[in-house]
């Protein structure tokens, strides 16, 4: 049997490759901000939109892959972010009954700064951009983001409020591998930090 199709919301920072490895690691076959195959090659965020304008179905050209564990791209003149999309989420649930949604999470403040420390989204993809919550000219300071972060936590909450197809969880909780087990009904056999960004403290070693 097919699993469900799986799709994070979570912003940059919260976890997406983590969750990626671990549902890799539980068989399901993932699909993590951009496509690199032979066959198959695109940001997720942008075959997203291809696929609900041309179709209707934001899957259409993502039908090899389970889940989606980071879905928005903001670099080389790309600028996507379908989990701000109220009509781009209803699609999908609308076309691929079934589908499971996740919300990666993590404390704003604390997501807010590894944002700003990660290459250069904080200090300038972010800010120099137009994003859903967060115009071009916003975005240049930890604060600024810790309130996009926060206002996108409170917009899924609210969009699948009362829902069984939807599941926020915070990636320091211990029990978050078990929940997102129980929730997608497979077990994750494996569960760590992935892609994690280096301490300020190290930053500053390094560059010394």
């Amino acid at each position: 049997m097919a699993p469900p199709k799986v799709i994070n919301l979570g912003f940059p920072k919260s976890g997406t490759t983590t969750l990626a490895q671990a549902l890799t690691q539980a068989g399901f076959r993932v699909a993590d901000w951009k496509l690199r195959g032979a066959g198959q090659k695109g940001f997720v965020g942008g075959l997203m939109y291809r696929g609900y304008f041309e179709t209707g179905d934001p899957l259409t050209y993502l039908g090899d892959y389970d889940a989606f564990s980071e879905i928005d791209v903001v670099r080389d003149k790309r600028n996507f972010w379908p989990q701000c999309d109220f009509a781009l989420i209803q699609a999908i649930r609308d076309t691929h009954p079934g589908a499971l949604f996740l919300l990666s999470s993590r404390d704003a403040e604390a997501q807010a700064d590894s944002m700003m420390r990660w290459s250069d989204m904080g200090t300038r993809r972010l800010p120099m951009t137009n994003i859903p919550g967060l115009p071009k000219g916003f975005g240049k300071t930890r604060a600024d983001l810790t309130r996009w972060i926060t206002g996108h936590v409170a917009f899924c909450q609210k969009v699948f409020e009362g829902a069984e197809d939807f599941l926020a969880y915070d990636i320091n909780d211990p029990e978050a591998p078990g929940k997102i087990g129980a929730f997608l009904g497979r077990d994750l056999p494996w569960w760590g930090v992935a892609n994690a960004n280096p301490p300020v403290d190290e930053l500053k070693e390094g560059a010394a």
